[in-house]
């Protein structure tokens, strides 16, 4: 097989849900039907294996897979599928955001009876800016919910998407009895043993049919009628440019846990979801066709095998052929490295891999070279874009409970630093060191961390921050007088990068009017 047929094999996407919804389920379902794990429950199980107490174990449940994994692949139809599970839990927003620049299209996950939740917004929202193409898929219909024409209007109203339904439910609950599939033109019966045999779809092209009323009763095939009906005339025609575009999103009905509508949803997805997109850097746009290797690193994770204490980079592939032992330029570091075991995740599985191509995430074993956003090429200078760090919400200062360890805890802060966990600061005034985070959640994971990976123990203590944001200034007379007279409030970020610790909303607006030249970032790419 060629290279463009092998590019053209690819498809990279996301699950992202509030917690709760059913994300890691259908994760489970669909590498299932992909035969890429024979039992449920396969995917749970790959969390780190610690001795740990149950509210830890709970943090790792709220993270589902992603504690260990960002990327499952399977084969399924001659397609190469690549899963990029994303954490749920809002504490862990940034690291979704993250994962989001690496995929070239989102499902979201939404519950029946929740409807559209908070963080499910601010994740969609995120996939807007990007003109992300997205497909919904409403979960848990053998539970009772809401309306199904009261979530689309929730989700046309909160998530901003135009929707298309191409599978509606017949019934809800304990009155659920399948889904028509108006993209197959197909009666799929629910039976809930969750193994959804070939036999359990009917083919009904003409609704009028007699047969549906042999199926599912002549009341509940009077409804679906005219409720198919109604979205005929109401909702837009489903047209594939429009969905690559980000203009308009499928909806699907389903019940992951039961295994029903899965497959109707992963069949659509295989037919209508993009291959490989270009990526913008700040140089140029990098087509996926381009014969030379370049690539991102947009996850790092130390630790995930803590008997080893290695580190593992994850980095999407963008244009050209990655191979095994092959010399690349690291760009930040302006330096050749070679990739000796480059992996590639499948569940509780690793896998070496020889290549990789476009769409393909590969693990790279990793001893400290890398930060998120770096770039890998075969000589060309690249900086992808849109990898951020967001300014923290949340604030404490970090103090070291064990002189003996201060070497440990030097090293954990600096490895789980540049994992994007948190964020570390450190004062001009008396060089104490500061850790945000965007959600309270995060401390836990790191104080844990910190001991059971590196054997040091930190106590917090409360810091009063609003925000810290970055500083900027081009005119050097300004940023001299800037440092001089705010110096209490300064501080420097892993990076060496100037950072103003603003102690209310108040204080930031009034030196914003008193520095008019400064430039103050709320992100760390600016």
């Amino acid at each position: 097989m060629d290279f463009i047929e092998e590019l053209h094999r690819r498809r990279t996407f996301g699950i992202i849900s509030h917690p709760d919804a059913g994300k890691t389920t259908l994760t489970e379902k669909l590498l299932l039907f992909g035969g890429a794990i024979q039992i449920a429950g396969a995917v749970k199980s790959n969390k780190i294996k610690r001795s740990a107490t149950s509210d830890f174990m709970e943090i790792e449940r709220q993270r589902g897979i992603s504690v260990a994994t960002s990327v499952m692949a399977f084969d399924y139809k001659n397609l190469k599928i690549n899963i990029l599970d994303t954490p749920g839990h809002q504490d862990f927003a940034e690291d979704t955001y993250r994962t989001l620049t690496a995929v070239d299209s989102v499902i979201v996950v939404i519950d029946v009876a929740k409807g559209v939740e908070t963080q499910t917004e601010k994740l969609v929202e995120v996939c807007r800016m990007r003109n992300t193409p997205v497909i919904v898929f409403i979960n848990k219909l053998d539970r009772e919910g809401k309306d199904a024409f009261d979530l689309l209007d929730e989700v046309e109203q909160k998530l901003g998407l135009k929707v298309r339904p191409l599978s509606w439910p017949v019934g809800m609950g304990q009155r659920f009895k399948g889904v028509y599939s108006m993209y197959e033109k197909k009666l799929v019966l629910f039976r809930p043993h969750g193994k959804q045999e070939e036999e359990d779809k009917i083919e009904i092209t003409d609704l009028a049919d007699p047969a549906l009323d042999h199926h599912i009763g002549e009341r509940d095939a009077a409804i679906l009628r005219e409720e198919v009906q109604m979205i005929e005339g109401v909702y837009p025609d489903f047209e594939r440019d429009a969905y690559l575009e980000g203009r308009l999103s499928p909806v699907f009905f389903g019940s992951a846990v039961n295994n029903f509508g899965v497959r109707e949803l992963l069949d659509c997805f295989t037919d209508i979801a993009p291959p490989p997109l270009a990526r913008h850097t700040e140089e140029r746009l990098v087509e996926p066709e381009e014969a030379k290797f370049s690539g991102f690193v947009f996850k790092i994770h130390a630790n995930m095998d803590p008997n080893h204490r290695d580190r593992v980079a994850f980095m999407r592939v963008c244009s050209g052929k990655f191979e095994r032992n092959s010399p690349y330029l690291h760009v930040r570091q302006n330096r050749k490295l070679k990739f000796s075991n480059p992996t590639s995740f499948m569940a509780d599985k690793k896998t070496i891999v020889d290549e990789a191509f476009p769409g393909d995430v590969v693990g790279l074993y990793d001893s400290g070279n890398f930060k998120i956003g770096d770039a890998l090429t075969e000589g060309e200078a690249l900086h992808f874009k849109g990898i951020p760090s967001f300014s923290p919400e949340q604030f404490r200062y970090v103090n070291n409970a064990d002189p003996l360890k201060a070497k440990q805890l030097a090293k954990g802060l600096e490895q789980l630093m540049d994992e994007g966990v948190a964020q570390l600061f450190t004062r001009d005034v008396d060089g104490r060191k500061i850790v945000g985070t965007v959600g309270a959640l995060q401390f836990d994971v790191l104080q844990y961390r910190l001991q059971h990976e590196y054997g040091a123990s930190v106590q917090y203590e409360g810091v009063n921050l609003y925000k810290a944001c970055w500083a900027t200034c081009d005119n050097e007379q300004v940023l001299k007088e800037f440092m001089q007279r705010r110096r209490r409030d300064l501080a420097r970020d892993v990076d060496g990068q100037l950072v103003f610790l603003a102690e209310s909303a108040w204080q930031l607006k009034t030196v914003q009017e008193n520095f008019p030249e400064m430039e103050f970032h709320f992100t760390s790419e600016y």
